[in-house]
């Protein structure tokens, strides 16, 4: 079915030297899209393009901040000149700190300011402003599509992460007002929707889901008893959500938030 097709768009990818970014990288050249891979780190981000050109597929990397607009627009300014359009933008750059992280028995009073407001401007502003860039793009093509990654601590209380939960609701709520403002002004070749990731063991959770020896800690127990599959998601289970939003087959989807839990969302736990 072409229609679900990428192949030949141009795709930006914020935080493509991360895991999240990486995966989703990774099936965007091989599915035939040409990868703009940024990321404000040069090392990962050198390996990632090598990597991708290796996989047969056209790509270019360019170090940028999310958090500083002139740095955006000199990507977006490069971009448009080499490939002549901006297609997709995926806003996958963003994170958690530990001093906005409570431990189980820490209360909320000594949360560190200075890491909420660090996790919340990365993940909420980080989002927002390559929309603002790239999207003004899109306006000016009229069409192009941009995909969101907001999370279950949207949707409901998870302890511990304030930070990381406020972000990310904000992300969910920005979603569907860009949506809607994109499609009122510039029509409907103009698409917003998010992706909602369940449980998956990355670099920076895999100290609170799993013990040194491997084993389940107590929080990796309570997710997978919400979680109706039983078990945590692969990193690769988000990309085809990922590319059907990107795709035509998702022509008359915006300002949606598709969960990709397990059925973690779906569950009241009884």
């Amino acid at each position: 079915m072409t229609n679900f097709s990428i192949a030949g768009k141009v795709a930006v990818i914020s935080g493509a030297g991360g895991v999240l970014g990486g995966s989703i990288a990774r099936s965007f050249v091989q599915a035939g899209a040409k990868v703009v891979a940024i990321d404000i780190r040069k090392e990962p981000l050198d390996a990632r393009v090598d990597e991708l050109i290796a996989l047969g597929g056209e790509a270019i990397g360019i170090v940028a901040n999310v958090l500083e607009m002139e740095s955006l627009e000199r990507v977006a300014e490069k971009v448009v000149s080499q490939w002549g359009e901006i297609d997709i933008l995926l806003n996958i750059a963003g994170g958690n700190l530990p001093g906005a992280t409570l431990e189980p028995d820490q209360p909320f009073f000594d949360m560190q300011i200075s890491d909420w407001e660090k996790v919340t401007h990365l993940n909420l502003n980080g989002t927002v402003y390559p929309s603002m860039v790239f999207g003004k793009v899109m306006a000016r093509q009229g069409k192009g599509c941009i995909i969101n990654v907001s999370s279950m601590t949207a949707y409901s209380a998870v302890t511990r992460v304030p930070g990381y939960s406020v972000a990310k609701s904000g992300i969910s709520n920005f979603t569907q007002w860009l949506a809607t403002e994109m499609a009122l002004k510039y029509g409907d070749g103009i698409r917003v929707n998010a992706i909602a990731p369940g449980f998956f063991i990355g670099d920076q959770n895999r100290a609170v889901l799993l013990n040194p020896d491997g084993s389940l800690t107590e929080r990796s127990r309570k997710i997978l008893a919400k979680t109706p599959m039983k078990r945590f998601g692969d990193i690769t289970e988000l990309n085809g959500a990922v590319q059907f939003l990107c795709s035509e087959a998702a022509s008359f989807v915006t300002g949606a938030v598709l969960p990709v839990d397990g059925g973690f969302l779906a569950f009241s736990g009884v």
